[in-house]
């Protein structure tokens, strides 16, 4: 994949790759990119993607939006914890994971994630997102009311938790290639 924006040399992101002895974590709002921005940085860095919301689903053996009809977001989130918490547990070594846009908000799964991972947190702007999250019907939390309200709600209320990550990347409208070269960047100097 060819990378703009802060350019990496193939020998750059292998050097960077043979570093990461842990999970990269993608944590931040609805409709910021981490599940395809995610799937693209696993490719790079040639590891497994796995997304939170798909192992949850398949655990559940319900769709996100059907667990929280049916149970609640309480319900919900103590089960998001149990399934990040397997998949932190597992083979150790590159992979990257998609978390929800709440789950690094939980306290236990937060602390979890910091523990184990290298954790960055995909940020974006209210426009961004609202042109994101319009693309799926299926983001429970903005049934309840003005999308546009709810992100910005959201977006603050979440910003102590998800500012706890060592890693920040904004994420635009420009094309994901620009939002990885950031994170491979953003990697190197965690690392």
């Amino acid at each position: 994949m060819k990378l703009d924006d802060n350019q990496l040399s193939t020998r750059e992101i292998e050097a960077i790759t043979r570093q990461i002895d842990r999970p990269v974590v993608l944590v931040g709002m609805m409709g910021v990119g981490k599940s395809s921005v995610g799937k693209r940085l696993a490719s790079l860095l040639h590891c497994p993607f796995l997304d939170a919301d798909d192992e949850i689903e398949k655990s559940a053996q319900m769709t996100i939006p059907e667990i929280f009809d049916n149970f609640g977001e309480d319900y919900f989130r103590d089960g998001e914890r149990r399934v990040i918490a397997r998949l932190l547990d597992g083979d150790q070594g590159c992979k990257v994971i998609a978390t929800g846009g709440g789950a690094f908000c939980n306290p236990e799964t937060r602390q979890l994630i910091l523990d184990k991972a290298i954790t960055v947190w995909l940020d974006s702007d209210i426009e961004t997102l609202l042109e994101r999250t319009s693309r799926k019907g299926d983001r429970p939390l903005l049934k309840q009311g003005d999308p546009r309200e709810i992100l910005t709600r959201l977006r603050e209320e979440r910003r102590p938790a998800y500012s706890q990550a060592p890693i920040h990347i904004l994420s635009g409208q420009g094309p994901h290639s620009r939002t990885i070269a950031k994170i491979m960047r953003g990697i190197e100097k965690w690392l």
